[in-house]
């Protein structure tokens, strides 16, 4: 069983930043992938950005350039750094960790955290 704790939303201009933290519960290096995916009301929950445990990163193309993943293994910490924040931008942003043990996937999700981006 893994836990995720988000932290980091809130209210900013259009503009600004924020970083986002996800905190596993357990050594992230035993985790296959985390990705962050965002909500907002009326839309699909949507992948924005993912790191594997071989760094490998991945962002959708509304984000590129402007979130940064990263991941301290000591921390057992996922970051999301988010610049040039656009209204559009607002949603519940959602942690979730995949592990692969002997083949099997398991998914872990966070609780969320909400960021809201005015004009």
């Amino acid at each position: 069983q893994v836990q995720l704790v988000e932290s980091g939303g809130g209210s900013v201009q259009a503009g600004g930043s924020l970083r986002l933290s996800c905190t596993a519960s357990t050594s992230i290096s035993d985790i296959t992938v985390i990705h962050w995916y965002r909500q907002s009301p009326g839309r699909q929950r949507e992948l924005v950005a993912d790191i594997s445990k071989s760094g490998r990163i991945n962002y959708v193309e509304a984000v590129k350039g402007r979130f940064t993943i990263s991941r301290d293994n000591v921390k057992n910490t996922v970051y999301l750094q988010m610049n040039s924040l656009k209204p559009e931008d607002t949603a519940v942003y959602y942690c979730k960790a995949v592990r692969d043990v002997s083949g099997t996937a398991y998914n872990y999700w966070g609780q969320g955290t909400q960021v809201t981006v005015s004009s």
